[in-house]
């Protein structure tokens, strides 16, 4: 059965970082794409950065490009999502989810599955 779990999520101070971790199983990252998605309160769930097993490449969100960095672990059994200079309102919960046979050219929601359970990000001034 193909999970994913996300953990790492707290509660940071604007501008302070934080790293996103999400363990994958019975499955490999080789054949799928890997995308980070949030989802803040009253909002639709939009994607954030996205991994692409088969070559390694990467895709930003504009709101995040320069400052957060989506990679894999050696083992290819961990996502991770490292967060920089965060802003008040990146207050979410994050999840990440896995779309078999994709690159990162398109990231949409309704590609994806599974999905992990989420992570809550919450930020103070």
């Amino acid at each position: 059965e193909v999970q994913l779990m996300e953990s790492g999520g707290g509660l940071v101070q604007a501008g302070g970082s934080l790293r996103l971790s999400c363990v994958g199983s019975g499955f490999s990252f080789d054949n799928y794409a890997l995308s980070w998605f949030r989802q803040a309160p009253g909002k639709e769930r939009e994607g954030v950065a996205c991994f692409a097993g088969s070559d390694g490449k990467t895709w930003y969100a504009d709101s995040v490009k320069g400052r957060f960095t989506i990679s894999s672990d050696n083992a290819g059994k961990t996502l991770f999502l490292q967060m920089n200079s965060l802003k008040p309102g990146a207050a979410a919960v994050y999840y990440c989810a896995a779309a078999f046979g994709q690159m990162c050219y398109t990231v949409r929601a309704e590609m994806y599955h599974p999905w992990g359970q989420g992570t809550q990000v919450n930020g103070y001034a």
